[in-house]
């Protein structure tokens, strides 16, 4: 990306096929990219007849906004930064989705505990925190025991390719890792 122009990106299937969306100006957000959305998607889909996912450390909304093109009912966004969750409900705006998705800014374990509280479950959960940030072990600890994740449920972590993953967390284990350049992927189901 270069500095002081915004990086383009888009919806790669579904019912918003092509749509642009914005990014978070400046370099702190790390959307992820076309090629790894498409191949994450792939994995876990590719199209859906419902659901309801969660984006956590949402950033640009990208990755939820490419669910619920790809056919899940509703998305909830969580992101910290008050420029990113402004960006969310930029992007939601110009697909005419704030109707039916959520959008909050607040830590991501706060964020878990009001859900929780709200007696909210999700089919998919979305990981990507920042790479200078990554807990996402504690994280998925935490969904598995708050009951947040439905029990054919799934979370996708993105994360540095150099990062391994442990094989389970919890009553969960990891189905399939992959790498894209830089980025790991690696996915967490139920047996």
């Amino acid at each position: 990306m270069t500095k002081g122009r915004e990086q383009t990106m888009r919806v790669i299937s579904g019912r918003f096929k092509g749509r642009p969306l914005k990014a978070v100006p400046g370099m702190k957000t790390r959307p992820t990219s076309d090629k790894v959305k498409e191949a994450l998607f792939n994995k876990i889909g590719p199209y859906f007849d419902g659901g309801t996912a969660l984006d956590l450390y949402a950033g640009t909304g990208s990755l939820g906004i490419e669910a619920v093109s790809r056919g899940f009912s509703t998305c909830v966004f969580v992101d910290r930064a008050q420029q990113a969750v402004r960006v969310i409900k930029n992007n939601l705006s110009s697909l005419d989705l704030l109707g039916m998705c959520e959008v909050y800014r607040n830590e991501a374990e706060r964020a878990l505990h009001v859900l929780a509280k709200r007696k909210r479950m999700f089919d998919v959960i979305f990981l990507d925190p920042p790479y200078a940030d990554e807990n996402v072990t504690d994280v998925i600890e935490l969904i598995v025991e708050m009951g947040l994740l439905a029990e054919s449920g799934q979370i996708i972590c993105e994360h540095r390719s150099s990062v391994d993953l442990p094989g389970s967390v919890t009553t969960l284990h990891k189905k399939q890792a992959v790498t894209y350049g830089d980025t790991g992927i690696s996915i967490y189901k139920s047996d």
